[in-house]
C-alpha cells in the first residue's frame, strides 16, 4: 500500500516583505500619521511584524526616513544631468527640467510627498533639505542663463521665478492621483505652459 504524503504546514504569519516592500509602507505611514508621530512599534504593526523582524531588513526608524528621502532627490537630481537638461538652449533645457520634475513627483509621489514635508528636526532631515536648496540653486542658476540669452524675461529675479515655478510643481502632491483623469505626460506640458509662457520674451 502506497503511503499518503503528509501534506505541508500551513505558513504561520503573514506573507514575507522585501526591504523595498517595507520601505515603501513605512513612507505611506510617515505621511499618514508625521514622521515623528509613527514608532517603529506602528510600523511593525502596519506590516504584522515583530519590531524584531523589522530590525530585520533596517537598523532604525531613521534609516528607513534617509532612505525615502534619498529615493525623492535622487530622482530629481538625476533631472538636471538628463541630456535635454544639461546641453541646448538654456529656456528649453529649463522646460526640460520642469517636466522632468512633473515626471519624478508623479513616479514617486510618496517619496517627494514625505521629502516636502520634513522641517530640519534631525541631522537627516538637514541633510536631505540641503541637498533641495543645492537643487534649488541649480535650476536657479540655468533660468539665471536663461535671462541672459533673452528668452525668458530679465524683470524675474532669476530664485524668486525658481521658487514660484516650483511652488506650483510641489502643490501637485496635494491634488495629484495616479489613478485620476490627469495624464502624466499631459500634466508635464501644462506645467511647462503655465510656467514658463509667463516668463518667455514677447
Amino acid at each position: 500500500m502506497t503511503a499518503i504524503a503528509e501534506p505541508p504546514p500551513a505558513r504561520r504569519g503573514r506573507p514575507g516583505y522585501d526591504r523595498d516592500q517595507v520601505l515603501e509602507v513605512a513612507v505611506r505611514l510617515f505621511n499618514e500619521q508625521g514622521y515623528d508621530a509613527t514608532s517603529v512599534a506602528d510600523l511593525a504593526g502596519r506590516l504584522g511584524l515583530t519590531k524584531s523582524a523589522l530590525y530585520h531588513h533596517f537598523a532604525s526608524k531613521e534609516q528607513l526616513l534617509s532612505l525615502a528621502l534619498d529615493e525623492a532627490l535622487d530622482g530629481l537630481e538625476g533631472v538636471l544631468d538628463e541630456p535635454a537638461a544639461a546641453t541646448g538652449e538654456p529656456a528649453e533645457r529649463l522646460a526640460a527640467v520642469l517636466r522632468g520634475a512633473v515626471r519624478v513627483l508623479v513616479d514617486r509621489l510618496p517619496y517627494v510627498t514625505l521629502l516636502l514635508r520634513v522641517r530640519g528636526n534631525s541631522a537627516v532631515e538637514r541633510a536631505a533639505l540641503e541637498r533641495r536648496r543645492t537643487f534649488d540653486h541649480r535650476v536657479a542658476a540655468l533660468v539665471s542663463e536663461a535671462q541672459r540669452s533673452g528668452r525668458i524675461r530679465a524683470d524675474v529675479d532669476g530664485a524668486v521665478a525658481t521658487r514660484l515655478v516650483f511652488g506650483m510643481v510641489n502643490s501637485i502632491v496635494e491634488w495629484y492621483r495616479p489613478d485620476g483623469a490627469v495624464d502624466r505626460e499631459r500634466l508635464a506640458h501644462d506645467v511647462v505652459a503655465v510656467a514658463l509662457d509667463g516668463m518667455r520674451t514677447r
